[in-house]
């Protein structure tokens, strides 16, 4: 599994490629948790490289949307394949997250509220 991290003005984009698994999700997690210390206002995830999530990536993305609403920070999720978005639906968790098609969506969402 891959992880980028792009910031532009108060908004961190984390890119994941690969699968988020038992094995991988911590990883997530702890990257999710360092951006979390150095205080970035928003996060958006770009999950276009992931074609599989198991019940522990859900948990993690769980786990970083509290901790954003703790702060009043906002969570975008994008680029989700149709099994990622299949995960959501099913899981009813598309109607907790912020899901935008792409990351022009999501950056105008997160300026606008």
């Amino acid at each position: 599994m891959e992880l980028e991290v792009f910031e532009k003005k108060n908004v961190a984009i984390l890119k994941i490629a690969g699968d988020v698994d038992l094995y991988s999700s911590p990883q997530v997690r702890k990257k999710i948790l360092a951006l979390m210390k150095k205080k970035i206002e928003n996060l958006l995830v770009d999950l276009d490289g992931v074609s599989y999530m198991d019940s522990s990536g859900v948990a993690t993305l769980v786990e970083a949307l509290q901790l954003m609403n703790k702060r009043h920070g906002k969570l975008k999720l994008f680029n989700l394949k149709p099994a990622i978005r299949d995960v959501f639906e099913l899981s009813r968790l598309d109607k907790v997250f912020d899901i935008c098609e792409d990351e022009s969506q999501a950056m105008t969402a997160v300026s606008e509220e």
